[in-house]
């Protein structure tokens, strides 16, 4: 037979907590440590905020101070065409050439001879003059250069067959509009 539980007491917490098993003490121990680390983490970002929102007010002071400059000096005066010409020179000088360099010696085989480079920093190209074996390796290389993503377009300008020379290769130029890196 089984002992059967009479309890004529009235509910209480007390009655309640000694009934209590030993998962429910480990669930509230664990619900009192998870709010505790949530009160201190807000306690930090809340200090955090604060700190923030001193130094935020402190920059906005500063930004309404006045600012005191110094006039410019008076030096001498450059004229137009000196202008242009230190403009075009920086234009030459900030050509991207170490892109350029890398994909035209990656799209150029080994039977293209390269002559020269001449680019035109307004224009955005670059005349590439070459020296082929055959037509076939100038029209190839000529699809290569088209593949390269660094350029927009390439296109044949001329070519001729240097007759004095006893192998007889294909001297060609090309143009190729490079797109920004």
């Amino acid at each position: 037979m089984k002992p059967v539980r009479i309890d004529f007491a009235p509910p209480s917490w007390q009655r309640t907590l000694h009934r209590a098993g030993p998962g429910t003490w480990a669930v509230a121990v664990i619900g009192l440590a998870l709010c505790a680390g949530a009160a201190a983490l807000g306690w930090r970002l809340l200090a955090q905020q604060r700190a923030d929102s001193e130094e935020l007010d402190a920059a906005r002071l500063r930004s309404r101070a006045p600012v005191v400059t110094a006039p410019l000096a008076q030096g001498p005066r450059i004229s137009e065409a000196q202008a242009a010409g230190v403009n075009a020179a920086v234009l030459q000088l900030n050509l991207p050439w170490r892109a350029l360099y890398d994909a035209i010696a990656a799209a150029t085989p080994p039977g293209i001879g390269m002559l020269a480079l001449e680019p035109d920093a307004r224009k955005r190209s670059l005349k590439i003059t070459a020296e082929a074996k055959s037509s076939d390796a100038m029209i190839e290389y000529v699809e290569l250069l088209k593949r390269e993503e660094l350029f927009a377009g390439v296109t044949l300008t001329r070519h001729e067959i240097n007759e004095q020379d006893p192998n007889k290769p294909i001297r060609f130029q090309l143009e190729a509009e490079w797109v920004a890196p």
